[in-house]
């Protein structure tokens, strides 16, 4: 057992965890964070993603011991003030949104992506979503999502 203090979602916080449990386990089990979603438990499906000091982490293999001092964003830190992330919003509004299971991973790894290039080509999307499994889109509206959602902060880094 240890003490890990690290900032989630905007807030300081700590936690007694065991060696080995997951991030995915601290999130949905002592955190009640269940956005994060369970698909394969291996790290191949992205159903878990979330992010860790920015970058795009499988939260199912993630070791929690390791979250001392970082930041840690998941599908529900996202959301300000009751108002939905472009990335989200584009999702809705581009009907990438099926039955949803993979749709908070798929977020997130967007969010990586966008919040390092802004000018992303389709290529640079498909590779930022590689590891990411769907099986009811095939990704053509998850693909227009997050170049909607790239215009979209654009425009609003202009306005």
């Amino acid at each position: 057992m240890k003490e890990i203090h690290f900032v989630l979602n905007g807030d300081s916080v700590s936690a007694i965890i065991e060696d080995n449990i997951s991030l995915l386990r601290l999130l949905r089990d002592v955190f009640n964070l269940t956005g994060t979603k369970e698909g394969c438990g291996k790290g191949d499906c992205g159903a878990c993603t979330v992010l860790v000091d920015g970058k795009a982490v499988n939260s199912c293999i993630f070791l929690a011991a390791k979250l001392e001092g970082c930041t840690v964003t998941t599908i529900e830190g996202l959301s300000k003030n009751g108002e939905l992330d472009i990335i989200q919003q584009s999702f809705i509004d581009n009907g990438a949104v099926q039955c949803g299971f993979c749709t908070p991973g798929m977020i997130m790894s967007a969010k990586a992506l966008l919040d390092e290039n802004e000018n992303p080509d389709e290529d640079e999307i498909k590779r930022s979503i590689s590891g990411n499994l769907c099986r009811c889109t095939g990704y053509v509206r998850i693909i227009d999502s997050i170049k909607d959602a790239s215009l979209k902060k654009k425009q609003r880094r202009n306005d």
